[in-house]
């Protein structure tokens, strides 16, 4: 058995892109949305597949592509909407996925909800339909520091002003 080349699987912080892609689709549809990850048989690539699940009462779409999702051995990132994926294989309308590609020139491949190739690069994020960067946040608590200390008399050692601290206007509201 050969080992499988590492630059055709997705790496760690790549799973995790994925998986938060397939949370907040959830969140932003109000639907599971589910991650599936495979590996081609033929090039040892791996692929995601993003779906949801269609509902026990729910008649099948003639026009939309199902695939089967979950099952032993099936591999997820993100959230399972609850679903016992380990055992048992769901009906799912399929979104859209990713292929990891040999191409040099792009090593992802997005597809369209029809299964064709839809767009390629190199960046995962460019992919997504959310960017999902981790910027810090502004801390609130350093911003009102800030406008206060602007607020405050500059004051030399030699310059007492009690007078001025009791005339000062605190901020209004909570701080936190």
């Amino acid at each position: 058995m050969s080992t499988p080349d590492t630059t055709l699987r997705f790496t760690e912080a790549e799973l995790v892109i994925l998986g938060k892609t397939a949370d907040g689709l959830s969140a932003y549809m109000g639907v599971c949305v589910l991650a599936e990850i495979g590996c081609d048989v033929d090039s040892d690539a791996e692929w995601v597949i993003f779906a949801t699940p269609v509902a026990v009462d729910e008649e099948p779409d003639d026009k939309t592509l199902h695939v089967q999702m979950g099952g032993p051995g099936a591999t997820f990132v993100g959230g399972r909407g609850g679903l016992d994926l380990d055992t048992e294989t769901y009906d799912c309308r399929y979104m859209w996925a990713i292929q990891i590609t040999e191409d040099p020139e792009a090593r992802f491949v997005r597809l369209d909800e029809q299964g064709e190739e839809f767009d390629f690069s190199n960046d995962l994020a460019g992919l997504l339909p959310f960017d999902l960067t981790d910027e810090a946040l502004p801390d609130p608590d350093l911003e009102l520091l800030e406008e206060i200390d602007d607020d405050m008399p500059d004051l030399d050692d030699d310059d007492q002003a009690p007078d001025d601290f009791d005339r000062i206007q605190r901020p209004k509201g909570p701080l936190h």
